[in-house]
């Protein structure tokens, strides 16, 4: 043993050889202009080693090792630049560089696809990762935020949730459910370009990041370019116009920087029918340089977007409405009404001090506060009937069932020709109640999340010498949320009765709110349900990254504790024990270790290795089984843990670029909480699924390649060849009010354990499993540029449903089996439906003119070029969740509670014009 340590001693030290100085220097100019840029970046590519060009346009980076080195120059707003030098003690001058202005740089956010699933997810958000992607410079990770992004592609297969989104190095992730919230800062593209991404588990000098990786965006007042943007942008998808103007003043010589934008985004409806969309977003740094060592950062971001969200539906409604359909708006007066509208306003404000302590060595404290609100409305109803146009008793599908074959003509009739939200009809119920005496049958109210978020943290980067950095972080982020529904509109009647309609009249459980029972509630009055959220997390990570000729490598280590506690504000009937005031306070410990080595062959050919294993706090999302109502904690609750790895092939030369990646993650004891109706062949009921201990496989392989045919022509390529599957069998179990229904049901103290639910080996639903890309892209000397390409997707899944693949799918009332059971049918109605596969083209093009000291340009692209339909995702209805429902449903021509779908997109364009100055 003795022998070994001494030997590995000296291979570690064998790798610490210090090299002769190298030094690289260079003055950097506008390319049109020729006036110096000040403010360049200029790093070593995979190196740790950077600088910023002065007032002059001069650089000079300083201990490089010996060999050939690539020196990325960049800016934003100018084409990046890779210069290789081969180094060997000695000084290199690369003399004057020129840049030239981006034509291509609008595309990155502007063209980003969220599809419609994502969008109308209330509880993520948006789901999507091809924002933390955009940054990267890798054609792969390029291809799926830009090409892959409108299919439901995710990286890995994983969710948003394991990518780490940082401003000026506080993260942006939601502590309610870890993704982070896109809108909070959408619509000011032209001052987050300052960003910098680290891909997958390679080291960043913000945090410990994810398995997806991290994105820290910079909003240093300084770091911008001196100068102003106007720009204007029409397009078809979400929204139909928008208007941005950003000014940046550069750094003054009174130390002071300061950088301003705005934009408005508006559209009377997007790409689906009724989503209208209406943000405005400002934006404001400030920064003052204290001294040569110290400086301040004022950031205020400020983004509020309301938007009118739409459906998935099944196939039936598809088929006779098409896929542009949407049940949720209706007439009114003549104008489109959406009754599901989602609107955020979270401001954010973040101060931030940098300190030189030294050449080699930074600590930035950063603090910052957020705040706002975020609401989804809908339609509730007491005493009326379900106002969905898509309700399974209002289509054709239900009176063919029934043999009513003339009205199932009438339903299909009335459902092609209008098929929208009937608002008149929920005005004239309200108002006859009204003149009766009785109050509301309908109401249009306001799920409210009203979040407070604090967070402080504190980073260390020291280079020790030349070959080892260290970083570290020191972090405590403290959550309040307030939750509750708000009454938005009596929609004509005088007052809404505040009680459970599932409930049966003379149960106590009746009463959403004991304490204020039979309560009528009008416009501002909150209801249903309130009660508040708490959480905190305490943390910190270490890293030491090591740089040598042929040998890089990392180890970092992460440490957090998060505690999340309930606040009950009503005492719900159905809880009477268990819904008013706080709830125990949960506790959780949590660490992750990650390592890596890149092995430099040669200066053309690489490997990369990484490796990590880390716990994962339950979010609070799934902590609580119905936090509307109690304080119920989910049954079994523990940490996530991940284990990820993955090994590349790394190809670089003049002419081509090459990345093969190798991946494999495996998720544990995850949890998932759904909520929804369930109907089955004795029973109905408004229940909350709940599935723990859920263990999932992601493996697969990424390529991407580009290929520089002449100095204008470029052609590119990215494939995922992946698997993505539940791992093992979790358990289920279902949470009830604790009702006489529910305990003849089987349910104890409103629990029913399923037992473990048959997933193994089911594929994951997240999004195409199969993607590849193929393309080219031509730049024109005179400042014109144009790429096409083709893109591939396959092997996308639906979401498959965990109660019917439990032995309660089998089992009658009497707890036995049907009579009538059979294995083999049971197989056939179990089988995951795979969607279709698809191709679309899309196009981009860009041209810039300079005009005096003035700058104009053009960017478009056009995506699904060919109008392909195609779904992006889909889940399978429980609302008939035995062996007997299922196979009565099979049966039917077309199902009464088929699975429900989200299409992607048609064609569709994007269009924008700037002018800089």
């Amino acid at each position: 043993m003795r022998n070994f340590t001494v030997a590995m001693l000296f291979t570690i030290l064998g790798f610490i050889n210090l090299n002769a100085q190298n030094i690289v220097k260079g003055i950097v100019i506008n390319g049109d202009s020729e006036q110096p840029l000040q403010g360049v970046s200029v790093k070593v590519n995979n190196s740790n080693i950077s600088t910023i060009s002065d007032a002059g346009g001069a650089f000079t980076l300083q201990g490089l090792t010996d060999g050939r080195q690539i020196i990325v120059v960049s800016l934003n707003g100018y084409e990046t630049q890779n210069f290789p030098v081969q180094l060997s003690g000695k000084t290199v001058d690369l003399g004057t560089i020129m840049m030239f202005e981006d034509v291509s740089e609008d595309q990155d956010l502007s063209t980003i696809t969220i599809t419609d699933d994502e969008l109308n997810d209330d509880t993520s958000a948006a789901d999507n990762i091809s924002g933390l992607l955009q940054a990267s410079r890798d054609i792969y990770s390029r291809t799926a935020a830009f090409e892959w992004s409108g299919s439901f592609y995710r990286i890995k297969g994983l969710d948003s949730e394991n990518g780490k989104v940082l401003i000026n190095g506080i993260e942006m992730n939601k502590l309610y459910n870890g993704r982070p919230q896109w809108s909070n800062w959408g619509g000011l593209n032209d001052v987050l370009r300052n960003q910098e991404f680290s891909n997958g588990l390679t080291p960043s000098n913000y945090t410990f990041g994810g398995v997806l990786g991290s994105t820290n965006i910079s909003t240093r007042a300084s770091a911008y370019r001196k100068g102003g943007r106007i720009s204007y942008a029409s397009s078809n998808r979400s929204y139909s116009h928008r208007l941005m103007a950003t000014y940046a003043t550069g750094l003054m010589k009174n130390g002071w920087a300061l950088t301003a934008s705005g934009s408005r985004r508006a559209g009377n409806e997007g790409y689906v029918d009724g989503t209208f969309y209406d943000a405005n977003s400002i934006f404001l740094a400030i920064e003052k340089q204290l001294s040569n060592k110290h400086a301040l950062n004022l950031t205020v971001i400020a983004a509020e977007n309301e938007r009118g969200k739409s459906a998935p539906h099944t196939q039936e409604v598809y088929d006779l409405k098409g896929i542009r359909y949407n049940e949720y708006w209706g007439y009114q007066n003549g104008k489109m009404r959406n009754s599901r509208v989602r609107r955020i306003y979270e401001p954010i404000v973040m101060l931030n001090h940098y300190w030189n302590i030294s050449d080699n060595t930074s600590l930035n404290t950063n603090v910052s506060y957020q705040f706002g609100e975020i609401g989804n409305s809908r339609i509730d109803f007491n005493a009326g009937n379900n106002p969905s146009p898509t309700y399974y008793q209002n289509l054709p599908s239900y009176e063919v069932d029934r043999g009513n074959l003339g009205l199932a003509y009438e339903k299909q009739q009335a459902f092609i020709n209008n098929g929208q939200l009937n608002w008149n009809a929920l005005y004239d119920a309200n108002i006859t109640n009204a003149n009766a005496g009785l109050n509301n049958a309908y109401v249009l109210y306001e799920d409210r999340n009203d979040d407070k978020q604090f967070t402080i943290n504190t980073i260390l980067n020291s280079e020790l010498n030349d070959n080892i950095t260290l970083n570290g972080k020191l972090q405590y982020s403290k959550f309040n949320s307030d939750n509750f529904a708000n009454i938005l509109d009596l929609l004509g009647g005088n007052g809404y009765l505040d009680i459970n309609r599932f409930s049966n009249v003379d149960d106590p459980g009746r009463q959403n709110d004991l304490l204020n029972p039979n309560r009528v509630v009008t416009v501002g009055d909150k209801f249903r349900y309130n009660y508040e959220l708490e959480s905190e997390i305490y943390g910190g990570f270490a890293q030491a990254q090591f740089k040598y000729n042929k040998v890089d490598f990392y180890v970092a280590g992460d440490v957090s504790r998060t505690t999340h506690q309930r606040n009950g504000l009503y005492q719900n009937g159905r809880f009477v024990d268990n819904s008013l005031g706080k709830s125990e306070k949960l506790n959780f410990t949590n660490f992750g270790v990650k390592a890596g080595a890149t092995y430099k062959i040669s200066g053309r050919h690489l490997l990369d290795f990484n490796g990590a294993y880390l716990t994962k706090a339950p979010t609070i999302r799934n902590t609580f089984s119905n936090p509307r109502e109690s304080n119920a904690v989910v049954i079994g609750l523990t940490d996530e843990k991940i284990l990820s790895t993955d090994a590349s092939y790394i190809f670089r030369s003049p002419l081509l670029q090459a990345k093969v990646t190798g991946y494999y993650t495996k998720v544990q004891d995850a949890t998932d909480i759904g909520f929804f109706f369930l109907q089955s062949s004795t029973a109905e009921a408004f229940i909350q699924e709940v599935v723990t201990g859920i263990d999932k496989k992601h493996f697969g392989a990424e390529i991407g390649l580009e290929y520089q045919v002449t100095p204008t022509i470029k052609l590119k390529g990215a494939a995922n060849i992946g698997q993505y599957t539940y791992d093992n069998n979790p358990n289920v179990y279902l949470a009830t009010e604790n009702t006489q229904d529910a305990q003849q049901q089987g349910f104890v103290n409103g629990v029913l354990d399923l037992g473990k639910s048959n997933l193994k080996d089911y594929r994951l639903a997240s999004g195409p499993q199969k993607a590849y890309s193929f393309g080219f892209e031509y730049r024109d000397p005179d400042y014109w540029w144009v790429g096409a390409t083709a893109n591939y997707l396959d092997e996308t899944f639906i979401d498959v449903g965990p109660i019917t693949r439990t032995s309660a799918f089998f089992k009658d009332s009497d707890g036995l089996p049907f009579n009538n059971y059979d294995p083999a049918v049971a197989r056939e109605l179990l089988q995951q439906e795979e969607f279709d596969s698809y191709l679309t083209v899309n196009v981009v093009g860009g041209k810039s003119w300079k005009i005096g000291d003035y700058y104009v340009g053009l960017f478009a692209s056009v995506t699904n070029l060919f109008d392909k339909e195609f779904k992006t995702g889909g889940f399978e209805q429980t609302r008939r969740g035995d062996f007997n429902s299922l196979s009565a449903e099979a049966q039917r021509e077309t199902p009464l509670f088929g699975s429900k779908y989200w299409y992607g997109r048609g064609t569709s364009y994007f269009l924008n014009v700037y002018f800089r100055f």
